[in-house]
């Protein structure tokens, strides 16, 4: 496709189809800043080593980085990223410089193994000690003064009493006696047991359950997809989540299938065998049963003669053999795992798999509203849309509950994703797409996102709040969240992969020598049914000097941001808004740079901050990004869920996401424990006889160039040559030499340490199927529309310099 032309998408707002202007020297590709060179420095620089957080304000190395981190006093960057780590001292040098002041926080990342799990401080009954005036928890911030006896909040200044039981002297240097053994003193995340005040009703919670929802419609059980669910589940409810250091999980599970009606089912251990219900009036959900519909798993499992829960896996698929039911409903299935849960009064997540749109007579019912005529218009944002209505309201019902929902699509064509995955969206759920879902080629991959999903660390009902010290305060959110005010951020549930970004004002002038201070605390229930509170608190650096801001500001995080803003933005105004908004504000920032930071130079040279250098790829990549580029050619299913996606994720999901890993597989070292560096996301990296992986956390693609010699070919596929390959292959031959051995490890790592399991698409160079592979070499041009990285590089400096002049 040859470059954006006037009026087509990617085309840069006010410049003509070419790139207009004096005709540029060619740049070398290799002089312009690279993201592999930046990644592969930090590695270098801070690969290995232990990272301390003792410092206010210290900027962490990149999420690419391999690290350990030592908590002394802020939370672990696994736990908070911020766009800078040196915020302005005043509203006046925010707007001046138009970098964005927000952290990305993920609540419940995982740790690494060397690293130490949250302490758990038990106050008993008299529960966590906190700011009488604002409400902050006890944290590192808090300075005791008048012997111990009363301490001052670093939030809001407040002085208040120790409790008696609290109390404890300090020493010379004014630190109390026993800093080191409270982890609320002395680290930057800790978890508080929540006492009955932190409960609904002032009642303990039970332990969270899960619901499978089976979708059993005529294409679902002719395709095989039903069966597989069942055998699946059998081994899969052995492994469900359990708290550390129990035998068991205390999660119960319950069944329904459903086409036009419900189907409950009574597994009941005292039952001979398992009981169906069934609930044909769809317009007034009920759930027919509450003893039997949700039991603990461990007990059923265990029991011999055939314990029901397998026998009920094995009869599903059977029982709807013959169906030839093929229309379905949706909402009275969300509303139905709504009310189990209220009935049991626990929270829990609903598992629904589903394969096409809700057409028949019930609440949620759908029509085909796709239409291509209105990409690159200004209604083009009513596809992101989803349909009001019920829609809105089951959200809300769903929070309330602690009803998380996770939707497993399987579609053949357009079902509506901006509309039904809007629940998931909004209750800290996740939505995964099998298109065209064929048991032999996608069940695998399939059913290893299904075990990630039901094994993830998560907490279910959850509330958090963003506390900030004088000067600044939260004032967006962006996530798989529900906001009623503007202060509470509400989850259903929140998992190990979640992130929100939280955007920052001034609303009075910061100092320099305090610092900034934030506290996210998140109240949740585990899912062992106890009440808790995680905190983490994080300080930053304040600063009068815009050098010291973009000194401490991180590419990655600011990404983030705006993927996360321009997602959202996209539902209000016309995609080319967007883009133009997008470009602006990267100019914006980086002239600011150029006129207050940089030593004086020649106009016509590009002057970049060194931590923002590789910015300009990051943007543009996200402008050729499925949701972001105005193409009739994309189904408007995948670019709403990319949309929705890119909400939740954290920062090393949007960093891999807008700039995937190329990694050269022909010339390594097998022997070698160490992965080859990955090479620039360019076409012209990749060599006629190499063999180069291709991964963005979604999709993975092995790319075999056309002269790709006969005895690699033979060692990673065991045929003679290129020719031989068929089309559909979708997971290497377990083969006994040292380059299938040391390929199919690469691979299964990458699967196995990315939050979404990935499908092997096996391509080979100049075949058709390749197309689909190019898109993904983001510094070239865009296969939809979207211009090369060096384009839009020259762009930018053109723009930077009509801003200084």
């Amino acid at each position: 496709m040859a470059g954006p032309h006037p009026g087509m998408p990617g085309a840069f707002p006010g410049a003509p189809g070419g790139l207009a202007g004096p005709p540029q020297k060619k740049l070398d590709p290799d002089s312009i800043p690279s993201i592999t060179q930046v990644i592969e420095d930090d590695q270098g620089k801070q690969g290995g080593t232990v990272y301390k957080t003792n410092v206010r304000g210290q900027v962490p190395p990149l999420v690419t980085t391999d690290f350990t981190v030592q908590d002394q006093g802020n939370a672990s960057p696994r736990f908070i990223r911020c766009t800078t780590y040196s915020l302005p001292c005043t509203a006046d040098l925010a707007k001046q410089c138009q970098v964005p002041l927000a952290s990305i926080i993920k609540p419940f990342a995982s740790l690494q193994k060397n690293e130490t799990p949250l302490y758990v401080v038990n106050h008993g009954e008299t529960g966590p000690i906190r700011c009488n005036r604002c409400k902050a928890y006890m944290c590192p911030y808090m300075q005791f003064i008048d012997g111990g006896r009363r301490y001052q909040c670093g939030f809001c200044n407040c002085v208040n009493e120790v409790p008696v039981f609290y109390f404890q002297h300090l020493d010379h240097m004014g630190q109390r006696v026993d800093f080191y053994e409270r982890p609320e003193l002395s680290l930057g995340s800790y978890e508080f047991v929540a006492t009955l005040d932190y409960c609904k009703n002032n009642k303990p919670p039970n332990p969270p359950a899960y619901i499978f929802m089976i979708d059993v419609s005529y294409n679902n059980i002719k395709s095989g997809l039903v069966k597989l669910i069942c055998d699946e589940l059998k081994t899969l409810l052995e492994n469900l989540p359990s708290e550390e250091g129990m035998e068991s999980s205390a999660i119960k599970v319950g069944f329904v299938t459903y086409n036009k009606v419900l189907h409950f089912y009574n597994v009941k251990s005292a039952l001979a065998q398992p009981q169906m219900m069934v609930v044909s009036d769809t317009a007034e959900m009920f759930v027919p049963l509450l003893d039997g519909f949700l039991n603990n798993v461990t007990c059923q499992l265990s029991h011999d003669p055939v314990p029901l829960l397998s026998s009920l896996l094995d009869q599903i698929p059977d029982m709807f053999a013959d169906t030839n039911e093929s229309e379905t409903v949706f909402v009275p299935v969300i509303q139905a795992g709504v009310e189990a849960f209220k009935a049991a009064e626990c929270s829990g997540k609903l598992f629904i798999f589903h394969s096409s749109m809700p057409t028949a007579e019930a609440p949620g019912k759908l029509k085909n509203r796709d239409d291509k005529k209105l990409v690159n218009t200004e209604k083009e944002k009513t596809l992101f849309q989803p349909q009001k209505g019920v829609y809105e309201q089951l959200s809300k019902d769903c929070v309330a509950q602690g009803c998380c929902v996770d939707l497993f699509l399987f579609p053949s064509q357009y079902m509506d994703i901006a509309t039904m995955a809007d629940v998931p969206s909004h209750t800290g759920g996740s939505v995964y797409k099998y298109n065209n879902f064929q048991v032999e080629t996608d069940g695998e991959h399939f059913l290893r996102d299904l075990r990630k999903d039901v094994r993830k660390s998560i907490g279910f009902d959850a509330i958090m709040r963003v506390r900030t010290s004088t000067g600044f305060r939260a004032t967006e959110f962006f996530g798989a969240i529900h906001m009623n005010n503007t202060t509470d951020v509400e989850m259903a549930a929140v998992d190990c992969d979640k992130a929100i970004t939280v955007e920052f004002k001034h609303d009075d002038a910061l100092s320099e020598e305090t610092g900034a201070l934030m506290q996210c605390a998140l109240l949740y229930t585990t899912i062992n049914g106890q009440r808790r509170l995680r905190i983490h608190n994080l300080s930053l650096n304040c600063s009068l000097q815009l050098s010291e801001l973009f000194k401490s500001c991180e590419t990655d995080s600011l990404i983030n941001f705006f993927s996360k803003s321009a997602c959202r933005a996209i539902l209000n105004q016309p995609l080319k808004n967007v883009r133009e908004i997008l470009v602006n504000q990267t100019a914006h920032m980086l002239a600011c740079y150029r006129k207050n930071c940089a030593s004086p130079s020649a106009a016509s040279q590009l002057i970049l901050p060194d931590a923002m250098k590789v910015f300009p790829v990051y943007v543009n990549s996200l402008m050729k990004t499925a949701p972001l580029v105005g193409s009739t050619e994309l189904s408007t299913d995948d670019r709403a869920h990319q949309r929705l996606a890119i909400m939740g994720m954290g920062v090393e999901d949007t960093q891999l996401l807008l700039y995937p890993r190329l990694t050269p597989l022909h010339n390594m070292d097998v022997s070698s424990e160490a992965l080859p560096a990955p090479v620039r996301c360019s076409e012209e990296r990749l060599t006629d006889s190499g063999m180069f992986l291709l991964e963005n956390g979604h999709s993975m693609f092995l790319w075999l160039g056309q002269a790709s010699p006969p005895d690699l070919i033979q060692s990673i596929f065991n045929l003679p040559s290129l020719a031989h390959l068929q089309g559909n292959m979708c997971a290497l031959p377990e083969l006994d030499n040292p380059l299938s051995i040391k390929v199919r490890s690469i691979i299964n790592g990458l699967i196995e340490k990315r939050p979404n399991s990935m499908k092997l698409q096996i391509v080979r160079q100049k075949d058709k199927p390749e197309m689909l592979f190019r898109q993904f070499l983001v510094e070239d041009k865009g296969l939809h529309g979207g211009a090369s990285y060096m384009d839009f590089l020259c762009y930018v400096h053109r723009e930077i310099r009509q801003l200084l002049t």
